[in-house]
């Protein structure tokens, strides 16, 4: 069946274009509502606030420069304050290397005066007394610092020793470090790590930890030399009482003393390092070419500063986590800290001055354009700086030129809906009518009174809805009630020629709906479809709800159309109907798209001598007077 189409929907799309005219162009009047038309906000003046942008610029800006301010503050404090901690650190261990080599050089002296001017001046053979006498004056001169003196001969033997004592059974002195090392290198004095005296048996039953200094020296025996070794026992604990001295922190830092080999002499966590809970990089800092230097160590991060020790390559090693280092920033972060919240403040201050300053013109001109689109009509505000002066005379100038127009556009549209609106409401074609009121005629005088009165409650139900007091969206249970009485007329008039079947889910029936648009696709469906068939013709109505969407189809088992005239049945607006109510499938389809929005309308299916189905979708949106209105006075929205 060929379907046919209306002129009258030409004029949904010009009131379609005037609508988006209106919105492009943004007039402006204070007559009427400039927020609504066809109760679409056509203008809304939502600047970013020019106060808030201007604070939020200088905001950042301060902060920047806050940030910038505070990191090159904290990293130059932290600089001095990391500098000052290296330099006292550095002082203490000058101030305890000198106390070092202070008692070093006294017991280098001890050894020089027992050798030069005891050793060389006696003769071991006929001036012992001498030698003896003259080492017992040098240890009870110095026995503070003195555990012991002894000579031994180049095999071994003893041959003096201060005080006297008695000497350990088999000390095997050949053997031992100290011997060995002035034995190899005649021409210095070295000196031993510490370590327990155990040569000389003094019957206390303690024992000392000593350092050993020792030299080789020349004997002389009447009128024979020969080569022996001087061995001076220096007293531990005055070097560890120098160290103790200055290891009394406990921020985690130490200071510990290692031979030229990385040998530890002193260390405040000795005990550790013998059970092995602690390690030591004392061989590093033996070797350390820089005297301050980075490491890490069981993960430790740490500064070391390394010291040497005169003549006799020891080192003092300053060990510093960096952990002090942070904690001494404590402060100086509580005071960059500070200082940046005070300056914040001030500049928040004077950020907020400068843009009210800035932006009070500015928002003076917004708000006398917002009381005149509420209709308020204040004067616009002309004021401030040059260009804001201009712009303001420029949008009163722009507000009286468009009054007028405004006015003119908004009478024409409401006229142009309200001549839609009739087009619309004037449905029943007049043949339509009169074919019904001359078979009520024929019934009367056939005195078929029941048949005529229910053709006339038929036809009354019909204008009731068709009116429906100017409203253009109604539920849908008085749509089918007003196709069930057009076909229940149809069916008297064509004598029953086609069935009709409504099929229609009780759950959409208090669903929102256009008027008027089953109507006359069930009369297309008669006319082009079923009207020239013999008793056979079906149609068949049907609606369900799809998630958030309604489908209503009818199907008929008429003739069909082409398939060359299907694409054209929804788009071509200048094919003149021949025979219906005259609102062709355009019309229909226009009329749901306006109101419910572009993605809802008709779909048709047909194919020859098979028939043809119409879909119609729409929102499934619950019918109440708030939604209603929503969408009569909405020239197109969506579902909500």
């Amino acid at each position: 069946m060929g379907y046919p189409h209306q002129n009258t929907g030409q004029s949904m799309k010009v009131i379609k274009k005037v609508s988006e005219k209106i919105s492009g162009q943004k007039i402006f009047s204070p007559q009427i509502s400039r927020k609504k038309i066809f109760n679409r906000k056509i203008f809304t003046y939502k600047p970013g606030t020019i106060q808030a942008t201007l604070m939020i610029a200088f905001s950042v800006v301060s902060a920047v420069i806050l940030l910038c301010m505070g990191s090159v503050m904290y990293l130059r404090f932290s600089s001095m304050s990391q500098k000052e901690i290296l330099e006292n650190n550095q002082r203490l261990m000058d101030q305890t290397v000198e106390s070092v080599e202070d008692y070093l050089i006294n017991m280098r002296q001890v050894s020089d005066a027992l050798y030069y001017n005891i050793i060389k001046e006696s003769d071991m053979s006929s001036e012992s007394d001498k030698m003896h006498n003259g080492m017992n004056l040098l240890y009870e001169a110095n026995k503070e610092n003195l555990r012991s003196i002894a000579i031994y001969n180049q095999y071994g033997s003893l041959l003096e020793a201060e005080p006297v004592v008695a000497q350990k059974e088999d000390p095997n002195v050949t053997k031992q470090d100290w011997f060995i090392q002035a034995m190899n290198q005649m021409e210095n004095i070295h000196f031993s790590t510490p370590h327990v005296q155990n040569l000389f048996d003094d019957g206390t039953q303690q024992y000392y930890w000593v350092i050993s200094s020792s030299r080789v020296v020349e004997l002389t025996d009447g009128t024979n030399t020969q080569l022996g070794v001087l061995l001076v026992d220096m007293d531990y604990s005055g070097i560890s009482r120098m160290m103790e001295r200055i290891n009394t922190t406990d921020s985690g830092q130490y200071f510990y003393l290692c031979d030229s080999n990385g040998q530890i002499i002193y260390h405040p966590h000795q005990v550790q390092l013998d059970n092995g809970m602690k390690k030591e990089s004392s061989k590093k800092a033996a070797r350390a070419k820089e005297s301050v230097y980075e490491e890490r160590i069981n993960g430790e991060h740490r500064e070391i500063v390394v010291d040497t020790i005169g003549y006799t390559g020891w080192k003092l090693v300053c060990v510093m986590p960096y952990s002090i280092f942070s904690n001494k920033m404590l402060d100086v972060k509580h005071f960059v800290l500070i200082l940046i919240l005070l300056m914040a403040m001030m500049l928040t201050l004077i950020n907020r001055l400068v843009s009210v300053r800035i932006s009070r013109p500015i928002m003076k001109l917004n708000n006398s354009v917002t009381e005149y689109e509420e209709g308020k009509e204040p004067e616009i505000y002309i004021g401030g700086s040059r260009e804001i002066r201009h712009l303001g005379r420029s949008i009163q100038d722009s507000y009286k030129q468009n009054n007028a127009l405004m006015q003119k556009i908004v009478w024409e549209q409401t006229e142009r809906r309200k001549s839609e609106l009739e087009v619309l409401q004037s449905q029943i074609n007049p043949h339509f009518l009169y074919n019904t009121l001359d078979s009520i005629t024929w019934m009367i005088e056939g005195e078929r009174n029941d048949d005529a009165v229910f053709m006339i409650s038929q036809l009354a139900r019909l204008f009731r809805i068709s009116l429906s007091k100017g409203h253009t969206i109604i539920s849908i249970r008085d749509e089918l009630q007003h196709a069930q009485s057009y076909m229940n007329i149809q069916k008297v008039r064509y004598k029953n020629k086609f069935q009709i079947t409504f099929d229609v889910d009780s759950d959409i029936l208090d669903c929102c709906i256009v008027k008027l648009i089953l109507q006359p696709i069930l009369e297309n469906a008669i006319n082009y479809g079923v009207r020239e068939m013999d008793d056979c013709g079906e149609i068949i109505v049907q609606g369900r709800k799809e998630e958030d969407e309604i489908l209503f189809t009818i199907a008929d088992n008429g003739m069909g159309i082409p398939e060359e005239e299907i694409e054209f049945l929804l788009t071509d607006t200048q094919r003149v109907h021949k025979k219906g109510s005259g609102v062709g499938l355009v019309n229909v389809n226009n009329r749901i798209k306006i109101l419910f929005g572009e993605k809802y309308g008709l779909h048709i299916e047909s194919e020859l001598d098979e028939g043809t189905t119409v879909s119609i979708r729409i929102p499934a949106i619950i019918y109440s007077e708030e939604n209603r209105k929503k969408f009569e006075n909405t020239s197109k929205s969506g579902c909500s």
